[in-house]
């Protein structure tokens, strides 16, 4: 029976997080922490997944029954992923499907939209659809959708493109950009808050207070369009001048109320010594805090959110996007 393996790399927001869900620009990176998938497809109509990473092993489900009744969490983007392909595709067969993460799914670094973009880059491969990065895009992005009910699509692009990338409207701009050579640190604060949670408390904000809030995400879009420019500008103060724009997105984040204590802490310790740049990265209330650093600050910001007692993750930006692994 035929078998493929993929990759796809997790990301993280470098800025723009919120705005992006009503149609304003972000930056997102694909970092070095991949999900792979093994897709083997079967004579019988069934889909059996081990997802052994998130405790999940032989579940066994017919495909004209997929995402009906009770889907367990770790099976829900995959279910669904195979049920829009073999309805757009017209595909036939089972499929016997494996996933491994070399990440914590409670990090923020995108394990769902990167386990959705390699099943379908691997369904595509088996039968030979030859899905450009758009058309992934698509089907990926209506999974996600499905699943969530509230989707921007930037992570997935990401996990699908790669490198660094310019993301607005839903995948109407997907757009490599080049950035400055610099190092992220990653602080986490070791608790996760739901994502689709804080976007609707955040919703429910902006219907107390719509001016307020709206001209907040008008905020967080100019300050991406103005890094996008200084990137493509570049002077002997790039790195301070996107710092200082990180810190300002920071400041709109906190006018949305998505921070918390601990990131907070994370984001002031790096500051103190010598990170250029620090805010919440994701949806807030938990997951992670970035800080922009040069070679010279990487190790002293590691060791100060250390010191403070939360964890750092190691990580390298601009990760290859999805690939097939044999």
């Amino acid at each position: 029976m035929p078998k493929i393996a993929t990759s796809a790399p997790g990301k993280l927001m470098l800025m723009g997080e919120h705005a992006v869900v009503y149609g304003h620009p972000c930056i997102v990176t694909a970092v070095d922490h991949r999900m792979q998938v093994s897709v083997e497809t079967l004579p019988d109509p069934v889909l059996i997944l081990d997802a052994k990473d998130l405790n999940l092993v032989g579940y066994q489900k017919n495909l004209a029954e997929l995402t009906l009744g009770q889907v367990p969490k770790a099976a829900r983007f995959v279910e669904w992923t195979v049920k829009n392909m073999l309805e757009k595709y017209s595909i036939l067969g089972g499929f016997k499907i494996s996933t491994q993460a070399d990440f914590s799914s409670n990090f923020g670094f995108g394990s769902s939209s990167a386990v959705t973009v390699c099943v379908a880059k691997a369904l595509s491969e088996i039968f030979n659809l030859n899905l450009d990065n758009k058309e992934l895009f698509e089907i990926c992005y209506k999974t996600v959708l499905e699943v969530q009910g509230k989707a921007s699509g930037f992570d997935l692009a990401a996990a699908i493109w790669g490198g660094t990338i310019l993301f607005k409207n839903k995948g109407e701009i997907v757009e490599k950009i080049e950035v400055p050579d610099f190092d992220l640190v990653v602080g986490w604060t070791g608790k996760k808050y739901e994502t689709v949670k804080v976007l609707n408390e955040v919703n429910q904000l902006a219907q107390k207070y719509p001016k307020i809030i709206n001209q907040t995400y008008d905020q967080i879009g100019f300050l991406v369009q103005e890094v996008v420019q200084i990137c493509k500008n570049p002077s002997i103060n790039t790195l301070q001048k996107i710092g200082d724009y990180i810190n300002f997105n920071q400041a709109q984040l906190n006018m949305l109320q998505v921070s918390c204590l601990e990131l907070d802490i994370i984001i002031q310790s790096a500051r103190n010594v010598g990170a250029f740049g620090a805010k919440l990265s994701g949806a807030g209330r938990g997951d992670c805090a970035i800080a922009l650093v040069d070679i010279n600050h990487k190790n002293q910001v590691s060791k100060a959110i250390r010191d403070v007692g939360f964890e750092v993750i190691e990580v390298k930006i601009g990760a290859e996007g999805v690939k097939v692994l044999n």
